[in-house]
């Protein structure tokens, strides 16, 4: 019998804030680092630091800038500086909007919903077309992302025939990636307050980083 090829899961650790921290994600075998332009988050970088972290992060890792309902001026400004593969946007960003950046800027466009129910998976369809990537992210009341909360896995599951590649996120460490990725089988895993330092949300912790990027992809 043919051995059948499963593609791994591939892990984006977020909400880096330093050269270092990016480069021990890299090190350790993620695919992607996400960089935070959300003046509201904890884990704001701004446009010198990022462009700082892009530059000594090695090339085989991308980086995914994300953003909170932006004008194209503040993308814009980003991308002058920041070498970025993409866009992932955590607001209320229609798809018009999302069409109008992709032609403008020429980068992937990732999507990040939150999920209450299996009526919140009837948004993806809006975006079949524009989006390179659904990130899915649990509904917290006032926050855009980065809850330290999960949701029901299965959902994530059962919107993988929707026709755009899943990011799971929420809520996920190394203590929970292998079950949520053995439930939902996404595309890949996001976290960012799963592998952070007691305290620190500045700063990811090097053991914890190194154990979820290698139960997730194993």
């Amino acid at each position: 019998m043919a051995k059948v090829y499963v593609k791994p899961v591939q892990v984006k650790i977020c909400g880096i804030t330093n050269p270092q921290d990016a480069l021990w994600a890299a090190n350790l075998g993620a695919d992607y680092i996400g960089l935070n332009f959300s003046p509201e988050s904890p884990r704001k970088v701004s446009v010198d630091m990022a462009q700082k972290i892009a530059a000594q992060t090695p090339p085989f890792v991308k980086c995914v800038g994300v953003f909170v309902n932006p004008s194209q001026e503040e993308i814009e400004k980003v991308l002058k500086k920041v070498s970025l593969s993409a866009l992932q946007f955590h607001g209320d960003e229609k798809r018009e909007d999302l069409e109008n950046i992709k032609s403008r800027f020429r980068v992937q466009i990732w999507k990040a919903l939150r999920v209450q129910d299996e009526e919140s998976l009837k948004a993806i369809e809006n975006f079949s077309g524009v989006v390179d990537m659904i990130l899915l992210d649990a509904c917290v009341d006032g926050q855009a992302g980065g809850t330290g909360k999960t949701f029901d896995w299965g959902l994530a599951q059962k919107a993988k025939g929707m026709g755009i590649p899943i990011l799971l996120a929420g809520g996920l460490n190394p203590e929970n990636v292998k079950d949520a990725v053995q439930i939902a089988e996404p595309d890949g895993v996001d976290a960012a307050s799963g592998v952070e330092k007691d305290g620190h949300p500045r700063r990811k912790d090097v053991d914890k980083m190194k154990l979820f990027i290698s139960r997730a992809k194993t």
